[in-house]
């Protein structure tokens, strides 16, 4: 059940814990993003944790840089960042400031907008992949970097969250990273078990160069 009587301090006081804790509030929260063209949300059904310095999969493990600045918080905003020279992902940043953890947006079923969802997407087969997979969703939403350091608590955004933490909750390594960080080591991919709309699970490969915003 969602909640809607929370105030944007309260949900960001729940955001303020570490991601790993904060994972099964937003197994099955909605995230809304409206734009010129109308709204459209997203219930989420799958997220992966990244918990800076001591995570090897996150893009803060080695310290703060231009591109990875919105990690360190506040809580509650967006980091939207570019990979593989053609897809947009987007996170939203947990913990206390300076502490550099989030949660990757990593699928969700679109319950509003969804023929806005679908011209986005260029009209998928199945209304099921609008969203399956982080960069689907953040096309679905129509996030670029223009959005990176964007409140999520703030309008053109809503998040809100159930009115409990998701009671079932699957996990295990997370999808296409490499190395020991996408292994059963890092156990930091949630999912909501039974959904159709979470991701394929697909081990992470060695990659010897990517383009990627500075």
């Amino acid at each position: 059940m969602i909640e809607q009587n929370r105030t944007s301090a309260e949900v960001r006081a729940l955001l303020a814990g570490s991601a790993l804790d904060v994972a099964p509030w937003l197994l099955g929260a909605h995230l809304t993003h409206r734009s010129d063209d109308g709204p459209v949300t997203v219930r989420i059904t799958e997220v992966e944790a990244y918990l800076g310095d001591v995570d090897p999969g996150s893009h803060a493990y080695r310290g703060r840089t231009a591109r990875n600045a919105t990690m360190f918080g506040p809580a509650g905003h967006l980091y939207v960042y570019f990979t593989y020279g053609m897809h947009y992902c987007a996170n939203i940043v947990c913990g206390t400031e300076g502490w550099a953890t989030g949660l990757l947006v990593r699928a969700g079923e679109i319950v509003d907008g969804i023929d806005r969802a679908r011209e986005r997407r260029s009209r998928p087969a199945s209304d099921l992949d609008l969203a399956r997979g982080p960069a689907r969703l953040a096309q679905a939403l129509g996030l670029d970097r223009r959005y990176d350091g964007a409140d999520a608590l703030a309008d053109p955004f809503q998040l809100v969250l159930p009115r409990l933490p998701a009671a079932s909750v699957a996990s295990g390594p997370r999808v296409g990273v490499s190395g020991i960080a996408g292994t059963g080591e890092y156990p930091w991919r949630f999912w909501s078990p039974g959904e159709p709309t979470v991701s394929r699970y697909r081990p992470g490969k060695p990659r010897t160069a990517r383009k990627v915003d500075p």
